[in-house]
């Protein structure tokens, strides 16, 4: 655990570079779990990072970044998702927009027994995609920016989003969930990209 003074130096660091590499699987940073936030920023610190990891959720472009993925070990994650244009892989995968969300120090629980498989990629893990199985609705608990605790239920392609970037505050990426029978390189994602992975399970026989 890095003490305050060094955690805020390096987070300067990063904040000093243009656009944030996003740090790949294999850097020991994503095998770990981060710090709870509690203070060891002041607020313009604070506003400053997650300014930047929102651009570079922008620019990779993804859906959500969590702290560690730049390389800062904190419990802080960015998401943000616009949606999809397809009706039938928006009402297949309960997929509607996000508005920009920041999660400080989160933690979720299952709300039902219902899960859902779908492809999942990884802006550390690039190139590949695979078949992970989650809670289709879960119960979040984290902190705002502002120091407001709040509790929010959310289903579908939400709740897969605050499931994957809280994993990665755990030090998990999703491929120690998925179903790795499944996994498929972009290049040939393509040939199952439908709105639900029955036609992948066949193919691929998971």
């Amino acid at each position: 655990m890095l003490p305050p003074a060094a955690l805020a130096e390096r987070v300067e660091a990063v904040l000093a570079e243009d656009l944030p590499v996003i740090v790949r699987a294999g850097d020991p940073v994503l095998r770990h779990p981060a710090q709870d936030f509690d203070g060891q920023l002041d607020d313009d610190a604070l506003g400053r990072l997650i300014s930047t990891m929102r651009r570079v959720m922008h620019g990779a472009p993804g859906v959500g970044l969590a702290a560690p993925q730049i390389g800062i070990p904190l419990r802080i994650a960015v998401l943000e998702d616009p949606g999809v244009q397809d009706p039938a892989v928006a009402e297949a995968r309960a997929r509607t927009p996000l508005p920009f969300t920041v999660l400080i120090n989160p933690r979720y629980e299952a709300v039902g027994d219902a899960v859902a498989a779908f492809y999942e990629g990884c802006l550390s893990v690039p190139g590949y995609q695979a078949v992970v199985e989650r809670h289709a609705r879960v119960l979040a608990t984290y902190t705002q920016p502002n120091g407001i605790s709040t509790r929010t239920e959310l289903e579908g392609w939400a709740a897969r989003i605050v499931q994957h970037e809280t994993d990665h505050l755990n030090g998990q990426l999703y491929l120690d969930r998925a179903v790795l029978r499944s996994l498929t390189a972009d290049r040939e994602h393509g040939r199952w990209a439908q709105p639900t992975v029955d036609v992948a399970r066949q193919g691929l026989g998971f």
